[in-house]
């Protein structure tokens, strides 16, 4: 029995199917995507999506899908799925499906009359290749396959068009064929595991609807190629292993490189591992062994703010420093200034955060918490630590500065630097220039771990040099953005206007290390974020009592833009708010948050099978939205995981 499972009657089920999305990612940064029953449902789903350094460094989808026909008695059964105009599906091949498992790899088996034929799923670990074993069960005539494979060419930001352009020849190769679409595109090589029959018969496959992007308020009709069909005999017990990728295979190879690749996977077979899998599924290792973080899936890429705030998570809690270490070192590469990369549009790197600099620092100090070198560290990256912190003493870009008062202020008109950055219009959708609370929190954060670790070193130059400036902060923080009256914090402060609207960014207060706030006044936070802010899925980015309050996240752009920071759930700022309430409660808090850790469990049959997604309804029953697998909120459910371990430990040796 599977771990997850899904009721078999529904299946065949499109409301209940078509909600359930798989996402296979390897190190090369490679990855498959698609539903449960095999019907896309966005741009970003298909079978083999790859990096194209060449073109842009973005994904890119090759195969779209690949769709199967039985033959027997020269009758046709079509085992594809694809979403056209008024609600048609054709061929309609998800009436056949008759079981799904997702472990160790996914697995569809379809029934039609007396053949059972069975679909797995495998992505090559290290390589950009898909491969697809088909196993005939059971047959009583002879039986014949058809493939027909749909390819795109193109950006997963863009959909395909019939056009003039496309290259229609092919070329033989061992057991398959190469095509390339379009320069300056890598060729695909589609290659079977024995003796195939190809026919070349060029032709696009019109208006295929991607429902998630009409949803959405994208365009959401493709049209896709296919270069022609393969055939091949199978037998009653025979399996046939069907190769894409963008080298070629060898053909022997095949099937021991599928079960190799099976023996290489981490069950999904509790929670606790369907985490551990998720995780791994972020880390992008480039060939001059360099290791960068994806944001999540399926559309976003680097973001310094993410991977600072992912990284412990996702490494630290499972011993791996060596890759904590990596991406760090990947991104220090990137710096410019005070400033990591926040986005990469094109093969360009956007610099626009103003807190992802000082996540740098709170990383940096869960890896001296973890490992306890502190020497280590300061050795390292010291240098690069003094730079950031004197270059925001000074001021920089985008209107940063430190103030008299040691406070840090951040941001022009319409600027956007903090996690909460959804524009409208070219206008912020939540203004948070100013004095923003969490920033305010991590710079002192910072500077206190700053002097730790330099004091820890002998060197007293910086500690005289930025212990004043930490004593002003403690004592000023205070006076800025606490009200006794309310008994919680103000989001932001600007000009002697302080925003009082209930939003979580206040909780990181009470999670840090070095915060600049009491015990008693990091309890009230706490109670006003759990009374208005928690829930089954993380917290709410703005109170429900807010008369900007948005529960439900959907609709086009503009809509989903205005709902994401005022009132969706975002379960990475649940591991802040569970940090903080263990550091208040101890032994007395575990259960309560183990409770909310393993609430989550529900997740790993819903929108990403075996994966957290990036955000959640504001109202419940707090559906799963956005990217199917966001880096940050798997990280921070392994972290809290970690956390109620470390105090369930400590509760037992006290």
């Amino acid at each position: 029995m599977s771990y997850i499972e899904f009721d078999k009657t529904q299946l065949i089920n499109l409301e209940y199917s078509l909600h359930k999305e798989l996402l296979r990612s390897n190190r090369a940064g490679s990855y498959a995507s698609t539903t449960i029953t095999g019907c896309n449902t966005r741009k970003y789903h298909g079978l083999l999506v790859t990096l194209q350094p060449q073109i842009d460094n973005q994904h890119h989808v090759f195969l779209s899908s690949f769709d199967a026909t039985v033959i027997q008695h020269n009758t046709e059964f079509n085992l594809g799925i694809h979403k056209y105009g008024d609600d048609v599906y054709e061929p309609g091949g998800h009436k056949y499906i008759r079981d799904f498992e997702s472990d160790p790899i996914p697995k569809l088996t379809y029934r039609i009359g007396g053949v059972i034929l069975t679909k797995e799923r495998v992505f090559a670990a290290n390589d950009d290749r898909v491969l697809i074993r088909y196993t005939l069960d059971n047959a009583h005539s002879p039986t014949k396959l058809r493939f027909k494979p749909l390819l795109a060419f193109r950006s997963v930001h863009f959909l395909s068009k019939e056009n003039d352009d496309v290259y229609k020849s092919y070329s033989e190769v061992n057991n398959g064929i190469k095509v390339k679409m379009y320069e300056p595109y890598s060729e695909l090589f589609m290659q079977f595991s024995k003796k195939v029959a190809y026919v070349h018969q060029p032709e696009w496959h019109y208006g295929i609807e991607y429902d998630k992007e009409k949803t959405r308020g994208y365009d959401y009709k493709e049209d896709l190629y296919n270069p022609g069909y393969f055939e091949i005999s199978i037998k009653k017990g025979e399996s046939i292993i069907f190769s894409a990728g963008l080298n070629e295979a060898a053909p022997r190879s095949l099937k021991a490189l599928f079960i190799n690749e099976i023996k290489n996977r981490v069950p999904r077979d509790s929670f606790e591992n369907c985490l551990y899998n998720a995780a791994e599924q972020f880390f992008v290792r480039n060939k001059d062994n360099k290791i960068e973080l994806i944001a999540g899936y399926h559309w976003f890429n680097i973001s310094a703010r993410d991977t600072f705030i992912a990284l412990p998570g996702l490494t630290l809690t499972q011993n791996d420093t060596n890759t904590f270490l990596k991406v760090i070192d990947t991104m220090v590469a990137l710096r410019k200034g005070a400033f990591f990369p926040n986005n990469r549009i094109g093969s360009e790197l956007i610099y626009n955060s103003a807190d992802a600099p000082l996540w740098f620092f709170r990383a940096l100090q869960q890896y001296v918490s973890f490992t306890g070198e502190s020497d280590f560290i300061w050795k390292k990256y010291g240098k690069v630590m003094k730079e950031i912190l004197n270059e925001f003493k000074k001021g920089t870009s985008f209107n940063i500065y430190m103030r008299n008062d040691g406070l840090l202020f951040a941001g022009g008109e319409n600027d956007v630097l903090t996690w909460m950055n959804a524009m409208v219009e070219g206008k912020p959708v939540v203004d948070r220039n100013g004095l923003a609370v969490e920033v305010n929190a991590l710079w002192y954060n910072a500077i206190r771990f700053f002097i730790e670790v330099a004091e820890k070193a002998g060197n007293n130059k910086i500690v005289k040099e930025w212990e004043p400036v930490a004593e002003k902060i403690n004592v000023v923080f205070k006076e800025t953005f606490w009200d006794s009256d309310k008994g919680y914090l103000a989001d932001v402060v600007k000009e002697g206007y302080k925003d009082f609207s209930v939003r979580p960014n206040q909780v990181i207060v009470t999670s840090l290390p070095y915060s600049p706030v009491s015990e008693e006044i990091k309890n009230s936070i706490l109670q006003t974020v759990e009374q208005e802010l928690l829930t089954t899925r993380g917290l709410r980015t703005l109170s429900p009592k807010n008369p900007d309050y948005k529960g439900i996240y959907k609709g086009d752009i503009i809509t989903r833009d205005r709902a994401y920071h005022n009132g969706s759930v975002f379960p990475w700022l649940l591991g802040h708010f569970a940090e903080g309430y263990l550091k208040l409660h101890g032994k007395g808090g575990i259960h309560f948050i183990k409770e909310l850790y393993n609430g989550f469990e529900e997740e790993m049959n819903e929108h990403g099978i075996g994966t957290i997604s990036e955000l959640y309804y504001g109202d419940p029953p707090h559906r799963g939205k956005g990217a199917i697998s966001q880096a940050w909120s798997v990280a921070e459910l392994l972290r809290i995981n970690y956390l109620i371990k470390q105090n369930e430990k400590n509760s037992d040796q006290s």
